[in-house]
């Protein structure tokens, strides 16, 4: 899919690869969730399915933070208060602690409702907020919510289907 341009194609992209990775996250039964067969964030870890879930919802928490941050008229600290874009690694490791405890498929509906508050964000700003001009360096903040939603979904998606094929485990079509 081709980077989003606009709302339109923002929200479409969000919605797609979101669709595909709830179709495959809540088909792999929870005790399979735990388990550290995934390759990590973090060069030469390992994380679990949980883990992946948690890394998405750590993001989505912060894109939510920035766009209250910004219509508040608060500063941002990108990424993350007290991390540097250098330190991803580390800020994936947060996310998995900070969500070690919880259940996963209650993990998975909390991804579900942030990605819900993220997309009706977006409904509320007009393409000119999204797309016509830099929010953070270079990059506008449709740009930005796209690096932290949909690229990470279709990433995410990528990592289960090569977690299927290893496991000899069959997605439904």
């Amino acid at each position: 899919m081709a980077v989003p341009q606009d709302k339109t194609a923002l929200l479409q992209a969000i919605d797609k690869n979101f669709e595909k990775l709830m179709g495959y996250l809540r088909f792999i039964p929870p005790e399979y969730a735990k388990d550290k067969n995934l390759s990590g964030h973090a060069k030469g870890s390992m994380m679990s399915i949980h883990d992946l879930v948690a890394y998405l919802s750590g993001w989505n928490a912060l894109v939510i933070k920035w766009l209250t941050q910004d219509a508040t008229g608060k500063e941002i600290h990108f990424p993350e208060t007290g991390y540097k874009w250098n330190q991803l690694g580390k800020l994936a490791q947060k996310f998995y602690q900070d969500y070690d405890d919880w259940e996963y498929t209650a993990l998975i509906d909390y991804l579900s409702s942030l990605k819900s508050q993220i997309v009706e964000k977006i409904e509320s700003y007009d393409n000119e907020k999204l797309y016509r001009a830099a929010w953070y360096g270079k990059w506008t903040m449709g740009r930005m919510i796209s690096f932290n939603t949909s690229s990470p979904y279709a990433n995410a998606c990528g990592r289960l289907r090569k977690w299927a094929k290893e496991k000899h485990y069959t997605f439904p079509k």
